[in-house]
């Protein structure tokens, strides 16, 4: 490639130092790279010849403070390009596309120069900005299903036209609908290079990848190997039709993003960019100059650096602004509140900038509130502008433990299991909104819903690691026998402990979140930290659908949410909203041998209250009922137990009813018999007035 380097003919421009990146002003390619050294050159090639590589030097005159530009006269529309930099190329920062091949696997990363693209702009004026959307829903009646766009269409039992990419993910929006989820959070869809996981499956010699994408290398090109084609815009294409899709159905699109940290790793690292451009204003360094691991990824980005939070609202505004995205997921978000060397902020100045930002702030704000060196702060994730607006939504880990852990059957769990389903006043109470917390019992992360009935122990060997990887505490309980079993016993308990998850998430107040696959049993054979498979352990199974009893209970459970205001409710329940009971009405059992959470939560309208209760002892149990509304009658709508009628059917016929062992029950109001008379006469009354006037 050497021999087809030469250097420009031609002279350059100065060029202007803003805005950084590359863009065409005033007929000219003007490029611009924030640097702590001065740039030697900048790398041109065509975009029909990529490896003819044309040098365009700069001098001190092309030099304003630290920032390096220059402006060339250039006729394509579409350019490759690259700074060179202490005789090394470097990606910029600001690309918006790379060109790195779109076969999985077998990226360009790594194997050939690596070019950005220049191009000119162009707007998606077809679809509309997330906060001018008239299909955006109020944060309490929102249910997040988080996706992975590889993995939801990659097998080949989706039968779609483009597997594994943005526009496979289209076709399966009607499956989406018909379940009732309306927000999709996309695992990381920027660039990364799957392929620097350079291990096989000690079991099956696969090689292994990072799959899931968490160690970006650009923050505003969108993951090429997700396109339906080879052709690199196709990226920009297929993601805007996508998100496009997903606003005409009424889902919206939430971004898992990651600034905490990149993929250019440690010292010892690759310097694809960030690093050989100003290392040491991008990452936090250490006073030996070796990198601090906050992220528990080999570095973490100095993220209250002025340089590195204008990178970041730029790149936010880019995805809002370009693709109408509706939000961020923030990877371990705490790092966001490090400053110098680390040390954690009482004031952040990115978290201020982004909550104030005239575009960021109309949009949805989600933290992961802790990060990986201990900085845990559910409940106070910036907490000024929680107080005032509870602009910031988060993760709520203490609601995952908690619900894991009582609904296993743990002793002294009773008390906080309804506290957090009850909206985690515990930990919002200061911010007066159940909203804050996005309610998730599994996501990404750790097992999977079947596998947290089903196993004790993680099983990761086949990530290559001998088993020392991902967390060892997973609160969870496998029903009796460690994995698959054929014993109709445990089956059954695991199946109706399934349920009693799914009931737990749909009736809590805050916001519910799914994890793609669970609403059909996807099994991950008790690897907790499946990262690096891009295989069937991580691929939604298509087939299994039809199969599964799962899938009509969570779809179920959506509708009955959607249809019960009193589950989503945007204030904490006060004394009048909810009354406790235990065995017998209003005597809850809160000691630390209780297994027994049971409510009526109070409609002071229409008096369509519901009665729930769960209960985690070992053998059945026998409940009296509170009296239900005056004219009313308590009426089944959900039993997790298999024997038990089938959901939705039939009256409760007396005071008292037997609950089986590891169950959830959900109790409705119906009109007593005179009541509907009643209501039929008016009715019919009604219809002759206005047929009469």
């Amino acid at each position: 490639m050497q021999e087809k380097i030469r250097h420009a003919q031609t002279s350059s421009h100065i060029g202007t130092t803003f805005p950084l990146g590359a863009s065409k002003i005033n007929g000219r390619w003007n490029f611009s790279v924030y640097s702590q050294k001065p740039i030697q050159s900048l790398a041109i090639a065509p975009f029909n010849d990529r490896e003819s590589i044309t040098l365009y030097p700069l001098g001190p005159e092309h030099r304003s403070g630290s920032i390096s530009h220059i402006a060339i006269d250039y006729d394509e529309p579409t350019l490759y390009y690259a700074y060179v930099h202490d005789d090394a190329f470097f990606i910029d920062p600001y690309a918006r596309l790379l060109d790195t091949g779109n076969s999985f696997g077998n990226n360009l990363w790594g194997k050939k120069m690596l070019y950005a693209l220049a191009f000119e702009y162009k707007q998606n004026e077809a679809d509309t900005h997330p906060f001018h959307a008239q299909q955006i829903h109020a944060q309490q009646n929102l249910v997040i299903y988080e996706m992975h766009v590889r993995g939801f269409t990659q097998d080949p039992s989706s039968r779609v036209k483009y597997p594994g990419t943005f526009l496979g993910a289209i076709e399966k929006i009607p499956y989406l609908k018909d379940l009732g989820v309306n927000c999709v959070e996309l695992m990381p869809i920027q660039e990364f290079d799957e392929t620097e996981y350079v291990r096989v499956n000690p079991v099956t010699a696969e090689k292994l990848y990072n799959y899931w994408g968490y160690s970006t290398l650009n923050f505003f090109a969108p993951m090429q190997r997700y396109a339906s084609s080879c052709d690199p815009f196709s990226a920009i294409r297929d993601l805007k039709t996508m998100i496009q899709a997903f606003h005409d159905a009424g889902i919206e699109v939430i971004l898992d993003i990651v600034f905490n940290h990149t993929g250019e790793g440690n010292e010892d690292g690759r310097r694809l960019s960030w690093k050989g451009l100003a290392e040491s204003d991008y990452y936090l360094l250490g006073p030996d100059g070796r990198h601090m691991n906050f992220s528990g990824c080999g570095n973490t980005m100095h993220c209250n650096h002025p340089v590195t939070q204008d990178l970041i609202i730029d790149a936010l505004r880019y995805w809002v602004d370009a693709f109408h995205v509706d939000g961020f997921r923030f990877d371990l978000a705490s790092i966001f509140a490090r400053g110098l060397r680390g040390r954690p902020l009482t004031e952040s100045p990115l978290l201020e900038r982004i909550s104030d930002d005239p575009i960021l702030r109309h949009v949805r704000l989600i933290a992961e509130p802790w990060d990986a060196a201990g900085l845990h702060q559910v409940g106070s994730f910036f907490q000024k502008t929680m107080q005032s607006e509870g602009q910031w939504k988060e993760w709520n880990d203490s609601y995952r433990n908690t619900v894991r852990c009582f609904l296993k059957g743990d002793r002294g769990t009773a008390g906080s299991f309804a506290a957090k389903i009850s909206g985690s006043e515990d930990v919002y109470g200061h911010i007066s909104s159940p909203l804050n917390s996005i309610n998730f019992i599994t996501c990404h992360d750790g097992f999977t819903l079947r596998d947290l009935v089903s196993y004790n122990y993680k099983h990761n060997e086949e990530n290559g690691e001998d088993n020392r990887d991902g967390v060892n505490n997973n609160d969870s309980w496998n029903s009796g026998c460690e994995g698959t079993t054929e014993e109709s016993a445990i089956r059954t308990l695991r199946l109706r402990r399934i349920k009693n998850f799914i009931v737990a998430s749909m009736i809590s107040q805050g916001t519910p979140m799914t994890l793609m696959g669970d609403e059909y049993g996807h099994t991950k054979r008790g690897n907790n930290n499946t990262w690096c498979h891009d295989s069937k352990i991580n691929w939604f199974q298509w087939d299994e659908l039809d199969k599964s009893i799962i899938f009509e209970f969570y779809k179920k459970m959506i509708a009955f949410r959607k249809q019960h205001s009193l589950l989503r409710r945007s204030c904490f329940l006060e004394a009048r909203d909810v009354s406790w009971h235990g065995v017998a009405p209003l005597a809850p059992d809160w000691s630390d041998t209780s297994h027994l959470v049971a409510f009526t939560l109070h409609d002071h309208e229409a008096h369509n209250d519901l009665y729930i209760a769960f209960y985690t002892g070992p053998e059945p149990i026998v409940i009296t009922l509170p009296q239900p509304p005056v004219e009313r009658r308590w009426a089944w709508g959900v039993c997790t137990d298999a024997k038990a009628r089938h959901p939705y059917l039939g009256l409760v016929k007396r005071a008292s009813i037997t609950m089986a062992a590891h169950s959830a029950i959900i109790l409705t109001t119906a009109a007593t018999t005179a009541t509907a008379a009643t209501a039929a006469t008016a009715a019919t009354a009604a219809t002759a007035a206005n047929a009469s006037g």
